[in-house]
């Protein structure tokens, strides 16, 4: 972190205006390129911060127009979703700001917290808060606490948060805001950083040293790879004879994507790709084995199941990616884990390099020149590659009638799309079609949030991603049953002038859910958008005249209707064409044929049923239960000398 030169002297302002004149003020820096760690905020006021931040980023508009420019948010939860969607596209060098009113406007920002955290992505949360003095408390919506007055409903985001404090007077800002900014610019730390404001403690004035606001840059360092792990990691990679890579998130936050196919074509070990990782590889390169795990390629499942060495790079191995520790099969299996996280680095008793991506690929190439896997076990890589990507266009083309299949939907959006466009999603059955299905040509091309998989992130997390990267199209993939759940950025977006191409795939419920439940023998309960039968008294009536195209024209929205998968094209031609958001409804078929993975997820299922269908699922639950164990491996024999 570095600064400009220090000079004497104080500035008299509110804490809300030193605040945001703070915020303007930082930038990141790493390889020599530096960045706006704030390009903006996003905020929606009330009395909790309509007279602190909310005339603090009014002054800044009209005097120093560009410094932190505002943004009009539709929900809280949004905006947040918003902010990571446009930290997570810009590699985590620069974020957004959010900030909501106290009480319900805070509270709505708690999943989106959950949801930057879990995806270690940054973004900055400043809730309104109560009243520091408590002269007028309880105030309105004040959550009292019969166990101590000092407890305010933004608590709640203490574990949801990588750090987090409350302001409760002027001279705790400086460390605060400092603290705050450490965690967003640390990679290893980074997620949601909250900093509470009380209400009068905002609009409150100080003396404050000059030099903090100076424009400050904070160096986002590459952290290098001891010498002494990489010898480690490359003894085990040279002792194996069928190792695999997983490349997660990590690879494409530190741009390490050219150190990977180095390193792959160096070596000649295959890789996979988690959620957060696709792209790491374009889908066309002969060591590319596409998605791992419960939503993966039988290409990449049939490689990591027969693996001796598992090489994770910048990935926290998440159950799908295990396939909920099912996937390896090998009973020698070990794992050699490049990470700058010390929380991922250790996971499965791996051998550990705990560093950059980049640097930790770039080390591990050099430590093992001259070596390579067989010829033969490459030639096995390619030819399940190409008999995937032979499957791929199979779904593609697949001829499902007379309501195309989800796959086919993707097929014509990968088609139609440009190399560098971006597709997002987040939840329902198309994450799991897209990690198969989407063939990437660009590493920031995919971006589906599997972390907290969060339905209602689709359209307000492809929001920021337009606003970060205005220079590709976006095409957001939402289902009808996220898009009830948050669609309102949509107002956003026609507001702002953004494009963006939202493809609205209608299946009258919800499908991904409806399949799991058909899988664990609950026969697609709950799942459905019908009336309450008056006859049997559940929920599988007619189906309900919801038109969500008409509720996406009625926020400004330019809304195309496609009829089968040739007009399909023929829209999303025209909404590439256009200057602003618009949303492209079509109609599937939630029980078409879905390509499988030859993967497991655990979900459990009654041990004990009335249902015929719930207790042949167990027996199947069963079987699969028997293929998973602990991922700890004995150390190398080296290390136990």
């Amino acid at each position: 972190m570095t600064g400009t030169a220090p000079h004497s002297g104080s500035v008299r302002l509110s804490v809300a205006q030193a605040t945001v004149r703070f915020l303007a003020a930082q930038r990141t820096e790493r390889d020599g390129v530096e960045h706006r760690l704030f390009e903006g905020c996003f905020g929606i006021f009330g009395h909790g911060n309509v007279a602190g931040i909310g005339q603090a980023l009014l002054e800044a508009e009209l005097d120093d127009p560009g410094a932190l420019p505002y943004h009009q948010a539709r929900n809280e939860q949004g905006m947040v979703h918003a902010a990571v969607g446009f930290a997570r596209m810009r590699n985590r060098m620069s974020t957004l700001v959010c900030t909501a009113s106290v009480g319900p406007g805070s509270t709505n920002m708690l999943t989106g917290a959950a949801l930057a955290t879990i995806n270690r992505l940054p973004v900055l949360l400043l809730p309104g808060d109560v009243f520091a003095t408590r002269v007028s408390s309880p105030v309105l919506q004040e959550l009292e606490d019969p166990t101590g007055y000092d407890v305010s409903v933004n608590d709640a985001f203490r574990p949801l948060s990588r750090f987090f404090d409350r302001v409760w007077r002027p001279e705790q800002l400086p460390a605060a805001l400092l603290g705050a900014v450490r965690v967003l610019t640390d990679p290893a730390e980074t997620g949601a950083a909250t900093v509470c404001l009380p209400q009068d403690v905002q609009a409150q004035a100080h003396d404050w040293p000059i030099e903090l606001f100076h424009e400050r840059v904070w160096h986002v360092r590459r952290a290098p790879a001891a010498t002494e792990e990489v010898r480690r990691a490359a003894g085990a990679v040279r002792a194996a004879r069928r190792p695999i890579v997983i490349a997660g998130g990590g690879v494409i936050y530190s741009e390490a994507t050219d150190a990977l196919r180095t390193f792959a074509e160096a070596t000649g070990i295959p890789v996979a790709e988690t959620q957060a990782g696709k792209g790491s590889m374009r889908y066309d390169h002969p060591l590319a084995l596409g998605a791992v795990g419960s939503t993966g390629t039988t290409a990449a499942n049939s490689i990591v199941r027969d693996a001796d060495l598992v090489i994770g790079v910048g990935t926290r191995y998440s159950d799908f990616t295990t396939a909920s520790r099912s996937a390896f099969r090998d009973p020698s299996v070990r794992f050699v884990n490049i990470n700058v996280a010390g929380l991922d680095v250790a996971k499965h008793a791996g051998t550990t390099v705990q560093a950059d991506a980049r640097e930790g690929l770039d080390a591990l190439t050099a430590a093992l020149a001259g070596w390579s896997t067989t010829q033969e076990y490459q030639a096995r890589a390619r030819a399940l590659g190409a008999g995937w990507d032979a499957t791929v266009q199979a779904a593609y083309d697949l001829g499902h009638g007379p309501l195309p299949a989800q796959s086919e939907v993707i097929g014509v959006v990968n088609d139609v799309s440009g190399p560098r466009d971006v597709v997002v999603c987040a939840a329902g059955s198309m994450p799991g079609e897209l990690h198969k299905l989407w063939r990437t040509r660009d590493p920031k091309g995919y971006h589906v949030e599997y972390g907290f998989s969060c339905m209602g992130y689709e359209i307000a997390g492809g929001l920021g991603v337009a606003m970060a990267a205005p220079d590709r199209d976006v095409y957001v993939m939402v289902g009808d049953g996220s898009y009830l759940m948050m669609a309102q950025e949509l107002v956003t977006a026609v507001q702002e002038g953004i494009k963006l191409v939202v493809v609205l795939v209608q299946n009258h419920g919800f499908a991904s859910i409806g399949a799991l439940s058909e899988q664990l023998g609950s026969q697609r309960f709950g799942t459905r958008y019908a009336y309450r039968d008056g006859a049997s008294g559940r929920l599988d009536g007619d189906r309900l005249p919801v038109d969500l195209a008409a509720n996406a024209e009625s926020l400004g929205v330019r809304v195309l209707r496609a009829e089968g998968v040739a007009d399909l094209r023929v829209k999303l031609l025209q909404a590439r064409a256009a200057t602003g958001p618009v949303l492209v409804h079509v109609d599937t078929d939630p029980l078409a044929p879905v390509v499988g993975s030859d993967s497991w997820w655990d979900v459990p299922v009654s041990e004990v049923a009335s249902l015929e269908s719930t207790r042949e699922a167990y027996e199947t639950y069963l079987v699969h239960k028997s293929d998973q164990r602990h991922l700890i491996t004995p150390p190398q024999q080296e290390d136990r000398e």
